[in-house]
């Protein structure tokens, strides 16, 4: 029988700075994320129609993971997770997104605290260059939740065409084909304005979420249509944001964190991959929500490392956070509870160290828990479109051995089957009991 797991239950309300880390100095941070990109959709990561030489020298710099699990399947949800390091459900999350059964006047809470603002409140100038999607409302735009500097979009480049810094509206509507540039170039000026001390920027790329529509100068580079095109732009930004480091010398204290949001748009399947896994965004398959996560430090995380050790997008805050010397410390007026784990070790490959994570719980798109996996196994606890044999009762698989789930083991593995549907169910009581409402304000005109 498994030991009861729990999430880690660390109430977050502030951040403190470590003595020693102030003495050694406290690197930057730069956490960039793309949007519906694939598992399979970097040459690093197995694609042979799309070229990310820039993604591929970061992951030869760095470690890439391999058992990587964004926060959720879908935009809004994901990014919740990644801003908290709690599940979505935690969030008081419906299912959904943000303009699509979620109200722009509905988001993340106020009083959920963000990575913008453990970052902030230690001291780092922080900054937005990209896709919120966390709210429309002012009290819930990124100004309010943690972040000094903000250029971005409110909703995904399908859902709203106005673009805005701070609450100034820049363009309206904005060309889609050159957003990727322009949330590089403020970027790279944020760099530059901040490169004297600690900065924590976050950078939410929209590609290449559709609509993807080629940068008039990389129109036709790629083997792989339009979509192509826009990834290879997007690897080639990154490039530049990494140029930027390297020419301002803050490259050696800088730590690059380089992840998707959820899995391949089903709209886009037919460029997009997540191979050899099976399931795209909106599902709790593998596909859906397994993507590819690049992290570097030199000097400090070993160079071309890999690593399948199960880690997740919660993971990043407090992980970051730890790197960066800051204390998250508790408070039983905070909310919610912190399902997040430590990573760091495995990342920077400490020597007979236990690894964090040995759980992590799936739900769909729409809110609707579907699985929970344990170590190298996963189960599924009811019916599942695209897993067979789950209207009849739980789908055990391997994914060491069987990455693209189609080996139903739980006939031999009655008793796993039954130790993780009971750790399931402790897990998600403590969400239920430990959960706060979506914010909720007026939507502003």
């Amino acid at each position: 029988m498994f030991k009861t797991v729990r999430a880690a239950v660390v109430l977050l309300v502030s951040a403190v700075v470590i003595p020693s880390a102030v003495a050694e100095g406290r690197p930057n941070v730069v956490l960039m994320m793309a949007d519906d990109l694939g598992y399979n959709d970097l040459s690093c990561y197995g694609s042979t129609r799309i070229r990310t030489p820039h993604l591929d020298s970061l992951a030869r710099d760095g470690i890439r993971l391999t058992s990587f699990y964004s926060g959720s399947t879908v935009c809004t949800p994901s990014r919740m997770a990644l801003m908290t390091g709690a599940y979505p459900t935690r969030l008081g999350w419906p299912g959904g997104v943000v303009g699509y059964r979620i109200p722009g006047n509905r988001g993340l809470a106020p009083q959920a605290l963000t990575m913008g603002e453990v970052f902030q409140n230690a001291g780092y100038a922080t900054g937005i260059c990209g896709k919120w999607h966390l709210g429309d409302s002012p009290s819930l735009l990124p100004m309010n939740q943690g972040f000094e500097s903000a250029f971005y979009i409110k909703r995904s480049n399908n859902q709203t065409k106005k673009l805005w810094r701070g609450d100034k509206l820049v363009a309206n509507p904005f060309d889609n084909r050159r957003l990727t540039e322009q949330f590089t170039r403020e970027a790279i000026s944020f760099i530059r304005q901040h490169r004297s001390k600690p900065f924590f920027l976050y950078i939410p790329f929209t590609a290449p979420h559709f609509p993807a529509q080629a940068h008039p100068e990389w129109k036709g580079r790629s083997s792989n249509d339009a979509y192509g095109d826009v990834v290879e732009e997007l690897d080639s930004r990154v490039g530049e944001i990494l140029q930027t480091l390297k020419e301002k010398e803050i490259a050696h204290r800088t730590i690059v964190v380089f992840l998707s949001d959820n899995g391949p748009e089903p709209g886009q399947r037919k460029w997009a991959s997540a191979k050899p896994l099976r399931g795209l965004k909106w599902s709790s398959l593998e596909g859906g929500t397994r993507v590819p996560c690049i992290v570097r430090w030199p000097g400090v995380i070993p160079e071309n490392r890999g690593s399948d050790k199960l880690i997740a997008a919660i993971d990043l805050l407090p992980t970051l956070a730890n790197a960066c010397g800051i204390e998250l410390k508790p408070n039983s007026n905070a909310a919610p509870k912190m399902d997040g784990l430590n990573v760091w070790d495995t990342l920077i490959q400490k020597k007979n160290s236990q690894h964090a994570r040995t759980n992590l719980l799936y739900w769909d798109g729409w809110a609707k828990l579907e699985a929970i996996r344990f170590g190298e196994w996963k189960l599924y606890l009811g019916q599942v479109k695209g897993v067979a044999g789950s209207a009849e009762g739980p789908v055990l698989f391997h994914l060491g051995n069987d990455p693209g789930e189609t080996k139903n083991l739980a006939a031999r593995h009655a008793e796993k089957v039954k130790d993780m549907t009971r750790l399931s169910a402790q897990l998600t009581a403590d969400i239920k009991m430990n959960a706060i409402p979506l914010g909720d304000s007026q939507a502003s005109p």
